[in-house]
Parts: structure tokens; sequence; C-alpha cells
């Protein structure tokens, strides 16, 4: 499955017919990024598919050093284990 980066936005995953089927939104303030939106479509539930989104964007922001603000419910318990404290503000 194929994320592709749409600058300032987000992380998207689009089927065949260029609907987006997963998206982990961002909105850039600086060298923060807010985490928005997490959201996956019916069809992929159950896949890590947010997961997957998250580690791509946490990579994006590691690579760039931007710090990262948690928004969204899955972006903010993801937090809570530690493994982002480095970009979590």
């Amino acid at each position: 499955m194929n994320i592709v980066h749409n600058e300032g936005k987000g992380f998207y995953i689009y089927d065949e017919n260029k609907e987006i089927l997963a998206r982990l939104e961002y909105r850039r303030n600086g060298n923060i990024l807010d985490f928005e939106h997490t959201i996956v479509s019916d069809k992929l539930k159950e896949q890590g598919i947010a997961q997957k989104l998250l580690d791509e964007a946490v990579k994006y922001a590691r690579k760039n050093n931007f710090k990262v603000h948690a928004v969204c419910s899955y972006v903010v318990k993801k937090f809570e284990t530690g493994n982002y404290d480095d970009i979590k503000i």
C-alpha cells in the first residue's frame, strides 16, 4: 500500500479511483506539526493502517527536526507510550 505525502497537509492512502481510503492530516505552525486527524476507511480497518500513517508522519517530523503536537485521539494515545518523546510537545 502506497502512502502519499501531500506536503503541508498530511499523509494519504488512495484507492485506484483516487478516493482517499486513509489519512493522517497535520497543520504546520513554524517548527511544530499539529497531528489533527487520523481516519481510516472501514475497508482498511484492523490492518494497522493508522500506525503505518503515523510511522510515516513521525519519520517526516524527525527528518525535518519538527516537534509534534498530538491533537487527534489516536495520536494522543500512541504518544503516551513514550516512543515519541523526542518529538512530542
